[in-house]
């Protein structure tokens, strides 16, 4: 009938679809790295600059492009070795985002540039790493992507309390440990593909990482509440937004790419995460 909304089912099937294409493209630019993984993830980093801005500041122009040019500009800076550079071009972006929005904008319009930043940045940084950055990409797709379905099927199979009611009602606290123990399990078997890291590495790496993924998720829910929406966008079918599509994925990055930076400095960010 028309106008009928679509079925649980049919929304499921297009989820599926939709994952069963983006995902085979994200783990080949993984594989291939240079300059291909480079646009992947600024193509990736403006979208969500483009979503956030559109929720936040709409009809601001201009602190959208100082984003976009911010993005653009860093991306080509950490692939020559640049890092601190890159960063500075984020945060100055984030700058005159914010002094071009209006008062009550301004820290949502430096919010975007720099989370879409890090999302661009993280990445990069972890597959620069040429001892294992292509194993740590690898690596946090499995954790990632193993927590958010586990987390799914599992919450609504077996129920019970919820996780954070007042954020993202859908989520339990059985879908939540079910996509931490999957993460470390799915890990575990592949330890094998990173033989230069210890299991117990890698199980720990998998866990606190399941869990910020989580928690980037819940983030994201609580800022798409506050603006009054359901997803940032409609680019991706069955998921909505690239940013609601990548929520998890930003919060582990960052914070794996974070982490092997304080313990091996921007040359080994990846080794410093996995080799300890």
């Amino acid at each position: 009938m028309a106008g009928t909304a679509p079925s649980g089912s049919n929304v499921l099937l297009t989820r599926i679809l939709s994952a069963a294409i983006l995902a085979p493209v994200a783990i080949v630019v993984a594989y291939v790295g240079g300059w291909p993984f480079a646009l992947f993830w600024t193509a990736a980093a403006l979208a969500i600059l483009w979503e956030w801005m559109g929720l936040v500041a709409a009809a601001n122009r201009v602190a959208l492009a100082a984003g976009v040019v911010a993005i653009v500009v860093s991306a080509p800076c950490a692939m020559l070795g640049r890092p601190l550079a890159a960063l500075s071009v984020i945060a100055i972006g984030a700058i005159a985002a914010a002094l071009s929005a209006l008062p009550q904008q301004r820290g949502w319009a430096a919010g975007g540039v720099i989370y879409a930043g890090l999302m661009l940045m993280a990445p990069l940084l972890l597959r620069g790493d040429g001892m294992i950055g292509a194993e740590a990409l690898f690596l946090l797709f499995a954790i990632v992507w193993t927590t958010d379905v586990l987390g799914y099927f599992a919450g609504r199979a077996i129920g019970g309390p919820k996780l954070a009611p007042s954020v993202s009602p859908a989520k339990t606290w059985s879908g939540a440990a079910a996509g931490v123990v999957g993460a470390a399990i799915v890990v575990a078997l592949g330890a094998r593909f990173v033989p230069q890291a210890r299991l117990t590495t890698l199980i720990a790496v998998a866990v606190a990482l399941s869990i910020m993924s989580q928690l980037g998720d819940l983030l994201e829910s609580a800022f798409k509440r506050r603006f009054g929406t359901k997803d940032t966008s409609q680019l991706i079918p069955g998921h909505g937004g690239v940013m609601d599509r990548l929520d998890g994925f930003w919060a582990a990055a960052v914070c794996a790419a974070l982490f092997g930076v304080l313990r091996s400095g921007f040359a080994e960010p990846a080794a410093g995460l996995l080799l300890w």
